[in-house]
């Protein structure tokens, strides 16, 4: 069994304990799934409140420690009220801010030095000890103790990671928003009768109503009734969609007007939901590059501030210094040297960036493919079902013999609408998109090879392509030549339409090309990424589709096997690619691209070649991704300035190097400026969430 920390998923371990950065109950592995978000979050806020009690006990403990000190009396030459024992006040409340408000640093530093991994809390814990164990010694020598230093620091250092706590609660909230979608209970339909159940007790096969307004419980399809249903949770996407018998639909979104029964085939961990909280947590616990260097800087900050702090300590007791004194630097070089911003600085801004892609229709797998995303210089999309629609749709109509186009157009689809065929769907679905009425079709017959005939009002209607002329004996007529001989250039599919053997018109057929697509080339080439395509069909086709696209290049004529090949080609020039296919065919081009992403996910989450997976089909989303991948960058560098910056200025100072001209860093200043570090980190990190990609 492994146990986490819902506040830091990286810090992992095989037995139950507490967390070594926050110092917070770790959880069962299983616990990070959607049904117990809400505990995981009451286990944060539980901590949350542990460290703020901590605090106020302590800062009440300070006080009276603070006013019997001795650097009060010099300063404000101000003389505390005797009584029998009140010298060993400093110690006793010393001890108690010790032992209860230092607990949670002292456990961690253990853990922290048992695993081999020193880190801030190490350095903490060492800091705290040494002026405490100084301290005991110097109330039975008589030399000055460091008592005020040591219940400052700690009262401080807990400030600053309540302080730290509330913000990163309100940051890496991807998981516990995730499962806040889902409803606590469900409407279902069992024997006749309406029940309402728990959402545990929903089980595959149900039937639910889910009323206007209400939240849809599980995946599924609609058995009965017609809405429209508010995704953009899930996707992205703002505007309603419309639902109706047969649509899928997912676990989380919001019913619109309309009632729906829904028949439900997924539940629990196999929803749509559930998928994409794998994927956040998944995401989440990755690490970027930057991450993994932040890391590697914090552990050698430790060695080096504990080096640093002795060299420190040892110097200063060879010049002649008080111990008391030295050991005072000891402990302000320790506490300066805190890597926590440092730790803080990547993670926070990498798991706002997480929930930011959730929110805006694409699921981050891995941390290494969002960092990618900002150095891309040519996005390769596969055309079919990521730049076109993946099916045909009607792209022109020429009459002939003072016709109108709706007339041609209404004849073909009354014989199509009773064939099965893509491009007889396709003209049928154009003509019922435009209104067109339909004619009652007699002795329907398929021509095989040809196309179809059938009687329309006691007149032999023919639709089919050339051969169906060929058959019959018609010519094209020189007015039409030219534009079917232009269509056939661009790789569009021509029907012709006769009416007892007088060729009426002809209707040109695509694979067609989305909106999305020419406003996402657009854009791409606004942000200076060239766009590039890659596909199966014909040069006519590539060219074509390419030409109104305005894009950069193409490849045509490229088998599934190929397209890794190509990406391989475009590399080799010195290019950043980043591929966007549908994950299936695509596969190996996606793994060979410095960033793989999968379009047209739809609800199937789990494509493992993809680094990123759009959750729509929209191209578009492709620029979001890189301007999130910039902007997520810049967060990280300014944080990890931040968290470095202030190392610089303030060790030496710590260390007492300007202590000739009367300029000390002391304990407790030195905790304030490191617990100021790390909250300047995560209000920066949380000002990402506001930005608009």
């Amino acid at each position: 069994m492994i146990y986490i920390c819902p506040m830091h998923p990286e810090i992992k371990q095989d037995r139950p304990g507490m967390c070594s950065e926050c110092g917070m109950q770790l959880l069962k592995h299983e616990t990070r799934s959607m049904k117990h978000g809400r505990e995981a979050d009451k286990h944060a806020g539980h901590s949350t409140a542990m460290f703020f009690r901590k605090f106020w006990v302590s800062l009440i403990l300070t006080i009276p420690v603070v006013l019997y000190a001795d650097v009060v009396e010099k300063i404000f030459k101000w003389f505390p009220p005797e009584f029998p024992g009140s010298a060993y006040l400093p110690f006793v409340f010393g001890s108690i801010v010790f032992f209860y408000g230092g607990f949670v640093f002292l456990a961690g530093a253990w853990r922290e030095i048992r695993g081999r991994m020193p880190g801030m809390m190490s350095l903490i814990g060492i800091a705290i000890s040494a002026a405490y164990l100084w301290s005991i010694y110097a109330v039975f020598a008589g030399v000055e103790t460091l008592f005020w230093e040591l219940t400052t620091l700690i009262t401080i250092m807990l400030l600053g990671h309540w302080l730290e706590m509330r913000a990163v609660s309100g940051a890496q909230g991807a998981l516990k928003e995730l499962s806040k979608l889902l409803p606590d209970t469900a409407d279902v339909i069992r024997n006749g009768q309406t029940e309402t159940i728990p959402l545990s007790e929903l089980r595959e096969g149900d039937t639910v109503l889910v009323r206007p307004g209400g939240k849809i419980p599980a995946d599924g399809t609609i058995a009965d009734g017609e809405s429209h249903v508010n995704e953009s949770m899930i996707t992205g996407e703002s505007k309603p969609v419309s639902r109706k018998a047969g649509d899928s639909v997912i676990a989380g979104t919001i019913n619109g007007d309309g009632a729906l029964k829904i028949r439900i085939t997924k539940i629990g961990e196999k929803t749509f939901l559930a998928g994409v909280m794998r994927l956040v947590a998944e995401a989440q616990a990755s690490k970027s590059r930057l991450q993994l260097l932040s890391d590697r800087a914090a552990f050698y900050l430790t060695i080096v501030a504990v080096g640093g702090g002795l060299f420190t300590l040892i110097a200063w007791l060879l010049a002649g210094a008080e111990v008391s004194f030295a050991v005072a630097r000891l402990v302000a070089v320790l506490v300066i040297a805190c890597p926590h911003a440092l730790g803080l600085a990547v993670p926070l801004v990498a798991s706002i960036s997480t929930t930011k892609a959730a929110q805006n229709g694409f699921l981050v797998k891995q941390r290494l493919a969002l960092e990618a995303a900002r150095t891309i210089g040519t996005v390769l999309f596969d055309k079919t079902g990521t730049l076109t629609k993946g099916e045909f749709g009607v792209i022109n109509t020429w009459t002939l013999g003072g016709q109108t186009k709706d007339e041609v157009l209404s004849l073909a689809a009354s014989l199509d609408a009773l064939s099965e065929h893509p491009i007889a769907k396709a003209v049928a679905s154009k003509a019922k998109e435009l209104g067109l009425s339909l004619k009652e079709p007699v002795k329907f017959e398929a021509l095989k090879g040809k196309g179809v005939k059938a009687l329309v009002e006691g007149k032999e209607i023919m639709v089919g392509g050339p051969a169906l002329l060929e058959s019959i004996g018609i010519d094209i007529p020189n007015e039409l030549s030219g534009q079917i001989q232009d269509a056939g250039k661009k790789g569009q599919t021509v029907v012709f339409v006769v009416r007892d053997r007088i060729l009426l018109g002809a209707i040109a057929l695509a694979d067609i090309i989305r909106e999305e697509s020419r406003e996402a080339i657009k854009t791409l080439k606004e942000m200076g990424v060239k766009s590039a395509m890659i596909t199966g069909d014909s040069e006519d086709v590539a060219k074509w589709v390419a030409a109104e696209l305005g894009l950069d290049e193409y490849f045509a004529r490229v088998l599934p096997h190929q397209k890794s090949e190509k990406v391989k080609e475009l590399q080799k020039r010195g290019l950043r690619i980043a591929m966007v296919g549908d994950g299936v065919n695509d596969a190996p081009a996606l793994t060979q691209a410095d960033l793989g992403i999968a379009i047209g996910a739809g609800t199937n989450v789990a494509i493992e070649s993809a680094g990123i997976i759009l959750v729509r089909n929209d191209p578009r989303d492709i620029a979001k991704i890189i301007r999130l991948s910039k902007l997520t960058y810049a967060k990280m560098i300014q944080n990890l300035f931040w968290a470095t910056g202030y190392n610089v200025v303030a060790l030496p100072l710590a260390a007492g190097v300007l202590a000739y001209r009367g300029i000390l860093l002391q304990p407790a200043l030195a905790a304030v400026f490191m617990s100021a570090s790390t909250v300047i980190v995560a209000i920066n990190a949380m000002m990402l969430r506001n930005k608009k990609i």
